[in-house]
């Protein structure tokens, strides 16, 4: 059975910084090509980042580029996704996803 569980969310100042992390199980976590998504209240499903390759390539949303950084670590199943300089506008719930599996989510909030 797939499951994802993120973790890390929060609230934040804008500026701040953030670490959300994705626990995987029940597949085969290293050679998959893993997603974060996000969702603004009352707004659809928005792509952020992408990493494939074993974890050594990275593809990143234009409006997260240069400020979040997508990583992974294979020997403990878990994906990451360091976020840098918040804004208001990254506002949202954030998920891992792998095919059409997600985890509950994790909220970021920034605001101050």
């Amino acid at each position: 059975e797939v499951q994802l569980v993120e973790s890390g969310g929060g609230l934040v100042q804008p500026g701040g910084s953030l670490r959300l992390s994705c626990a995987a199980s029940g597949f085969r976590f290293s050679a998959s090509i893993m997603n974060w998504v996000r969702q603004a209240p009352g707004k659809g499903v928005e792509w952020v980042s992408v990493i494939y390759n074993r974890g050594a390539s990275t593809k990143y949303a234009d409006f997260v580029r240069g400020r979040f950084t997508m990583s992974k670590d294979n020997a403990k199943n878990t994906l990451y996704l360091q976020m840098n300089n918040l804004q208001p506008e990254d506002t949202a719930t954030y998920y891992c996803q792998y095919e059409n599996y997600r985890g509950q989510g994790t909220q970021v909030t920034v605001s101050g």
